[in-house]
């Protein structure tokens, strides 16, 4: 099985800062530790993600993975015979000193007219808290080096090419004394005559002037899921920057900003709402419409319902972004005092403060009606 690419791994854009790596790597590492997580698969991802970690952690690791892919990460790559990674993977130490003496360490430079892969770029996208809920789809438009439509990527102005280079014969290297501890000796650089391209354009394309790729605007449509959350991210291939010597494009990563609910509050697929309710409608019950993402149902509040009481509505939370169904509303009742009390309703207090909580009226539906008539409160009109 191909192995992932490590920013999908950990879930990070390719420009994420060392911080958000390793923020990223600490909250999944404990979230799939064997000794935590005894699911299945976990102890694989695990290793997933410090395999992932490790190289993007590491400023030349990362370096080397970006411009080479997992390739880099093999103990050959580019040991110049030496195998098991050179000498022993000293950062810093004999290898590096050998490659600045003698060029390349050992034979490890590149070949310039390879294939390579483009740049990836990241796009964010601003959505309404409903639009993340229940998904869209949004052509997004952006600037990206695409290939020259007129030389097609050579550089060269149409009806000529590019021949090889006539100082570093198509290596994109020259050798170059230098004076070291050791005496003079003969390092590699990069040709100053074809910029370590391999090859030379006499004749250069009047659209690209020689560079093979233009800035131009690129639109794409975007299918956004529903469920997503702010600050996931989705990977569209080959819609990042072209790539050279008839590499892919790179790749794009959309990034959502989700804007927050005036009115709900969402974990995951989990959403929250605060009900506000007056004493009279906890007192004695009451059948109230609640205002879902999904639109407004009725709850039915009990006789004797207290401030802080959880209901919770099936399904009707934010839909699963991967599985089936939605999770729960959960509906916060808060009982509200009221204010500015009129005659009729402070005497409507009084008596009930005069039966005191736990005395049995003699009339006690009267009493109730009493009570309903002062508040001006009808449960059959179903107030909110």
């Amino acid at each position: 099985m191909a192995k992932r690419d490590y920013y999908e791994v950990l879930g990070v854009a390719k420009d994420a800062t060392n911080d958000e790596i390793k923020k990223a790597y600490r909250k999944l590492s404990k979230k799939y530790h064997p000794d935590i997580n005894k699911e299945e698969g976990a102890e694989a991802k695990f290793k997933e993600l410090a395999e992932a970690y490790e190289v993007l952690s590491d400023a030349d690791k990362k370096a080397a993975y970006d411009q080479y892919g997992h390739a880099s990460t093999d103990p050959n790559f580019g040991g110049g015979g030496f195998g098991g990674g050179g000498f022993g993977g000293f950062s810093g130490g004999f290898e590096d000193i050998f490659e600045s003496f003698f060029g390349g360490g050992g034979g490890r430079g590149r070949n310039p007219n390879a294939p390579r892969q483009g740049s990836d770029l990241q796009y964010r996208i601003h959505l309404k808290f409903e639009e993340a809920i229940f998904g869209k789809k949004e052509t997004i438009k952006y600037k990206r080096e695409e290939e020259c439509h007129t030389c097609h990527g050579s550089g060269a102005k149409p009806g000529t090419s590019p021949k090889t280079c006539s100082k570093c014969h198509g290596s994109g290297s020259v050798g170059v004394e230098r004076n070291t501890a050791f005496g003079r000796v003969m390092t590699q650089a990069v040709c100053d005559v074809c910029g370590g391209t391999g090859k030379e354009i006499t004749d250069k394309c009047t659209t690209c002037y020689g560079r093979g790729h233009v800035e131009a605007d690129h639109s794409v449509a975007v299918t956004i899921p529903a469920g997503v959350e702010d600050g996931q991210q989705m990977r569209l291939n080959g819609q990042g920057e072209v790539g050279s010597n008839g590499g892919p494009y790179g790749d794009l990563y959309v990034v959502f900003q989700v804007e927050p609910s005036d009115i709900f509050d969402r974990e995951g697929t989990e959403i929250y709402y605060t009900l506000p309710i007056s004493f009279v409608q906890a007192a004695l019950g009451d059948e109230i419409e609640v205002p879902t993402v999904h639109g407004k149902v009725k709850l039915k509040v009990p006789a004797g319902t207290q401030t802080g009481t959880n209901f919770r509505l099936k399904g009707k939370g934010a839909p699963k972004l991967r599985g089936t169904g939605n999770g729960d509303q959960h509906v916060k009742v808060t009982v509200v005092t009221p204010k500015n009390l009129n005659e009729k309703q402070r005497e409507a207090i009084r008596a009930f403060a005069a039966v005191g909580g736990d005395t049995v009226v003699e009339d006690e539906s009267n009493f109730f009606e009493k009570v309903k008539d002062a508040f001006n409160f009808d449960g059959s009109k179903k107030k909110k």
